[in-house]
């Protein structure tokens, strides 16, 4: 009976073994994308900025976690997108400058779209590779905003505005822009231009008479950006990733490791549906847009 005893303890003590080891295995799984393998040892991280860029907390996050992790000797970065918001564009340059000022090698690969602020995080990056066919450049910032005076007439709609200064209600759907109000908006909108512009002649190196000549809102093709000097070559994800791993002195073929993923608990779905539920309700508003696009 005792030796009975002591083989079910035995067996026992195997299977929680295992038990502890597969869960630690799906544990340290669940940090890396789909599909690939546990790495050690030295990696390139890799950051994807896609769509618009109106939250940079996701990219600034990954970025900095990147740049922390000892075992990460490059940064790379994807980018596909159109632009966004300026601010959220900035930091996220600015966090990628810092990964840069560290030592490590900061590298972008430009999909089909990199554009205005899409271009303007790339300026962080130590290299830029792009498609021959990517749509990049679009230099330029741009505020807009509905104007709905005379349909707000017809349904008999009216706005009573107390307001403590004369500009508080500026791009107010109710009414026009006064001249005074456009002034003080080209002002504005001139000085975060020239934050584009003096980032794009720092980065690339170029003057900015010669910058200033092409940044008037136009799209380049890669092949184009390549010529003016706005990107560093030509070439598809998989030759960034190359250059990358040649860049931090890996060799081989570098693994690439994406940041690591969040649990993701009833709370966070919770918070997801009230985000969408809040933009649901602000696209139907009218609203002000002042972005790089």
């Amino acid at each position: 009976m005792k030796e009975r005893s002591w083989v079910m303890i035995f067996i026992i003590a195997i299977v929680v073994a295992g038990a502890i080891s597969f869960l630690v295995l799906l544990y340290l799984g669940a940090l890396l994308p789909d599909g690939q393998r546990l790495a050690f040892g030295d990696k390139i991280g890799l950051v994807r900025v896609e769509g618009g860029i109106y939250n940079s907390s996701p990219a600034v996050d990954e970025i900095v976690e990147f740049g922390k992790d000892d075992n990460i000797k490059a940064l790379l970065v994807r980018i596909d997108s159109p632009g966004g918001g300026v601010a959220a564009a900035q930091e996220i340059y600015e966090e990628l400058k810092k990964v840069s000022d560290q030592g490590k090698p900061v590298i972008v690969s430009m999909g089909s779209l990199a554009a205005s602020g899409g271009y303007y995080v790339a300026c962080g990056a130590d290299t830029i590779v792009a498609n021959p066919g990517t749509l990049t450049g679009s230099i330029g910032v741009i505020m807009r905003f509905a104007q709905a005076e005379e349909l707000l007439k017809k349904i008999g709609v009216g706005y009573e505005v107390v307001k403590t200064g004369q500009y508080k209600d500026i791009g107010s759907p109710s009414r026009p822009l006064s001249s005074e109000e456009r002034v003080l908006l080209t002002d504005l909108l001139d000085d975060v231009y020239d934050q584009f512009v003096s980032v794009i002649v720092t980065e690339r190196n170029l003057s900015r008479e010669y910058v200033e000549g092409f940044s008037d809102g136009r799209l380049l093709t890669g092949r184009q950006a390549y010529e003016m000097g706005l990107v560093d070559s030509l070439g598809n994800f998989q030759d960034a990733i190359m250059l990358a791993g040649a860049m931090a002195g890996i060799d081989g073929e570098p693994v690439v490791v994406t940041p690591r993923r969040k649990s993701f608990t009833l709370w966070d779905l919770l918070n997801e549906l009230a985000g969408a539920a809040s933009k649901a309700s602000q696209s139907s508003r009218m609203s002000l847009e002042y972005s790089f696009r």
